[in-house]
């Protein structure tokens, strides 16, 4: 018996669940993060510049490249640990090392990383952050360096995983240009618990970062969505003004109608992804199943106090630009409505004008009519009479009442005539 044919995709798709493994980290350690997306047209960018990035890199240290193709990709790169990833806005390189150097967040840890491999990335940083990974010795060790770290006003603190590590943050870019992250985990936290910690902080930061691009856009369209309010309530307005006809607000109206189109086609994407983005970054919260530390915020409450905020912008901008785009087809409607009855009077006070002119011409032309009579009849006459000018003679009749007695018969005969050539015509 043959076996059964897998469709061409199975083992493919099977994988991509296991695509992505979770980085292992040992305690101390420290990661660096770096994130690098287009600033326009990012979704249909030349990927392939992705992974030549990715391979000059991999060729300083003398690394293995990944397959053709490939999205992820995890390897050394000399005393680190390298792990890439291509998504569809962005690519990230996280590198790992072991221990953690005396300064605290040491901009030197990014070296790994070479300034003039940077100065060639396909693309601009969206955000880069450095993570220091420290043993959870006591509560007021974490409570002195948390002080010391970060800035007081906005930093996160809280116990995640079920008190497996303690987490902090401010998502506050330092003078080196990164944010700032702590892990302090248990000592019998593993090594791929921690990595997955690891692995949510990046998450949170970079899928927080792309929302906050849909923020940037809401203000940016801000402006020019209130003009355009205005001038769509001036011409409602108008629309019960006489001043003003229908045809010429109509032409207005579509005018704002199409520029509520191309706002609305700019933005459809960006407001779509930071929907989506948002979503990612309260799931990555959630699952993180934080517990308050020392009467701190947690990073669901920074979220809520300073993220949700722009969110909500985003959200309502997005719902102002559809009520406004269905605001205007409906004052389209109504105008197109005005405009045809307007034009419905203007035809029917043209076709009254076209029926009097009928009348008019009717007229003419039974007097042409009339007068083509007359003068055919003249002419007829004239010519008759020089036929029977020789029998006044033998009649005894003069010249005038022969032509007087031939008048009568002639007219009528040429009347009738032009009657039964113009009843020919009619029909």
């Amino acid at each position: 018996m043959a076996p059964i044919e897998d469709h061409p995709l199975r083992y493919k798709l099977a994988n991509e669940l296991h695509a992505r493994p979770f980085p292992s980290i040992d305690t101390p350690g420290t990661a660096v993060y770096l994130a690098i997306k287009q600033p326009n047209q990012a979704v249909a960018r030349d990927r392939q510049r992705d992974m030549d990035h990715l391979i000059a890199l991999l060729d300083r240290y003398g690394a293995a490249h990944p397959q053709p193709g490939a999205t992820h990709y995890s390897g050394k790169l000399g005393r680190h640990t390298l792990k890439w990833e291509q998504h569809t806005e962005f690519v990230t390189y996280t590198a790992f090392s072991d221990g953690v150097r005396d300064r605290p967040f040491d901009p030197s840890d990014f070296e790994v990383f070479p300034e003039d491999w940077l100065a060639e990335a396909p693309g601009a940083r969206i955000t880069s952050a450095q993570i220091r990974i420290e043993t959870w010795a006591d509560d007021d060790a974490i409570k002195n360096k948390v002080a010391d770290w970060f800035v007081p006003e906005s930093v996160a603190v809280s116990r995640v995983l079920d008190d497996a590590a303690v987490i902090a943050a401010d998502f506050r870019i330092d003078p080196a240009g990164h944010l700032r992250f702590a892990v302090f985990t248990r000592p019998e936290t593993g090594s791929r618990r921690v990595g997955r910690v690891v692995q949510r902080l990046c998450e949170i930061e970079t899928y927080k970062t792309m929302s906050m691009l849909g923020f940037s856009r809401a203000r940016q369209m801000s402006g020019r969505m209130g003009e355009i309010d205005n001038e769509l309530t001036d011409l409602m307005a108008s629309m019960t003004q006489d001043d003003r006809s229908g045809e010429e607000v109509l032409h207005k109206l579509l005018s704002i109608s199409a520029e509520l189109e191309n706002l609305s086609a700019q933005a459809s994407f960006r407001f779509g992804a930071t929907g989506a983005y948002e979503a990612l970054v309260m799931q990555r919260v959630s699952v993180l199943r934080e517990q308050r530390f020392n009467g701190r915020q947690t990073f669901k409450e920074f979220m809520t106090r300073r993220y949700d905020p722009a969110m909500r912008t985003v959200k309502s901008t997005e719902t102002r630009l559809q009520a406004m785009a269905d605001r205007a087809i409906r004052a389209g409607d109504l105008l197109r409505t005005q405009v045809d009855v307007e034009r419905s009077a203007q035809n029917q006070a043209l076709l009254e004008s076209m029926d009097r002119r009928s009348d008019l011409q009717l007229q003419l032309q039974k007097t042409v009519e009339g007068l083509s009579v007359v003068a055919i009849s003249y002419y007829a006459v004239s010519l008759v009479s020089y036929v029977v000018y020789p029998l006044t003679e033998p009649t005894g009749l003069s010249k005038e009442m022969l032509t007087a007695a031939l008048t009568l018969p002639v007219v009528g005969l040429v009347w009738w005539m032009i009657r039964r050539i113009r009843k020919k015509m009619d029909h």
